[in-house]
């Protein structure tokens, strides 16, 4: 008898109770448990795993990587998806592996490369993938001549921070005065210069900014499945053009997205993302983790989180290929059970786990957060 897999999530997206999801429904029919924490006691990935625990506030990254290792031995975590403290965990494998634990997620010298956009672009620029035009800031004259000149090249500027992820602090810089325009309608990426100037000089906070050409749709995110050897096993591109998704298979998107996973043994599960810079494709970020719309590549026939746990387990499923490429489709929201009572507040001491909520007990009308709509 094939014993279960038990799955660690650690305070990873929401989207990724359908990741969790995939694990369960995988085409192997193996038993699959899944252990997940976060920071936020109504996370739905917390009511979505089979067991849930609240994770302490405060740690650093080497003390949680003891938390994780506490973690991996009480719960006999097959396989461990690190997202928060990335860089210290899988620094750290060899003892992960010690206890049992793989850890799906690339070597430590992969997470480094790309956890610096600077860095980054330099590094897959050395390997002949295009990337655009970038300046470092960190001063306000600096950020006035990185502006001056990619308006005098014809370019709208916009700047994010040097390492982040998920689009956080993304804006597009305007020449256009702050009036009641601003304040009208939703919330707008769009903030006047003099604005961003004056906040610049009376901050007292150093700012880490990439700033460079707004760059055209559409956006392709490669998603990438590549093995321990370095070779990949799935790349498939997801395409986003205003409202309206899909996918492609088109090599302007997949062949860079390849030389990247497999030039800088982005092992297991990665996301290339890609835009239009005039009339080509060039780079735009790199994530060494799963995308949270990883999911959607069930609409082309792909389990990818399976085949990355099967990976990690010395389990290769072998070159795979989407049979079929799913029809264009929209992101709509809906709800996602959490768990029936909230927690008190956060404390630094660690919690007891928390039982599972089966999703089952809400019913099916709950299940979907994202749905493949024909448009």
């Amino acid at each position: 008898m094939v014993s279960r897999v038990r799955v660690w999530l650690n305070r990873t997206y929401a989207e990724n109770v359908f990741f969790m999801d995939q694990l369960r429904r995988n085409p192997s029919d193996r038993a699959v448990e899944i252990h997940a924490t976060h920071g936020d006691p109504d996370s739905p990935v917390l009511a979505a795993a089979d067991t849930a625990e609240l994770e302490p506030e405060g740690l650093s990254p080497a003390g949680y990587v003891e938390y994780a290792l506490d973690q991996c031995a009480r719960r006999g975590i097959d396989v461990f998806v690190p997202r928060l403290h990335q860089s210290a965990v899988v620094a750290h494998r060899a003892e992960f592996e010690a206890a049992g634990t793989a850890v799906l997620a690339p070597p430590p010298e992969a997470v480094a490369v790309f956890h610096d956009k600077v860095i980054a672009y330099e590094a897959v620029q050395a390997i002949g993938v295009p990337v655009p035009p970038w300046y470092r800031v960190r001063s306000a004259d600096e950020l006035v001549a990185a502006v001056e000149q990619l308006e005098a090249d014809g370019h709208r500027a916009c700047f994010k921070p040097a390492s982040g992820a998920g689009g956080v602090g993304f804006r597009v810089i305007t020449r256009t005065p702050f009036s009641l325009t601003q304040l009208s309608g939703f919330p707008s990426p769009y903030v006047p210069l003099d604005l961003v100037l004056q906040a610049l000089r009376q901050s007292e906070e150093p700012v880490d900014w990439l700033v460079m050409p707004r760059l055209e749709q559409p956006e392709v995110s490669v998603d990438c499945l590549t093995g321990p050897d370095g070779r990949v096993r799935l790349a498939v591109g997801r395409t986003k053009n205003g409202r309206r998704r899909g996918f492609t298979l088109h090599e302007q998107w997949l062949d860079p997205a390849r030389r990247i996973a497999e030039g800088f043994g982005l092992h297991y599960l990665s996301n290339i993302q890609f835009r239009m810079f005039g009339d080509r494709p060039v780079l735009m970020d790199v994530n060494t983790r799963p995308a949270g719309g990883l999911h959607q590549l069930a609409l082309c026939g792909v389990n990818a989180p399976w085949a990355a746990v099967q990976l990690a387990l010395g389990e290769d499923p072998g070159e795979m290929a989407p049979p079929f490429l799913g029809q264009d489709y929209t992101v709509v929201s809906g709800p996602r059970p959490v768990r029936p009572v909230s927690l008190p507040q956060q404390r630094s001491e660690p919690t007891e786990s928390l039982p599972a909520m089966p999703v089952d007990s809400v019913g099916a009308a709950v299940r979907g957060a994202v749905e493949a709509v024909r448009l």
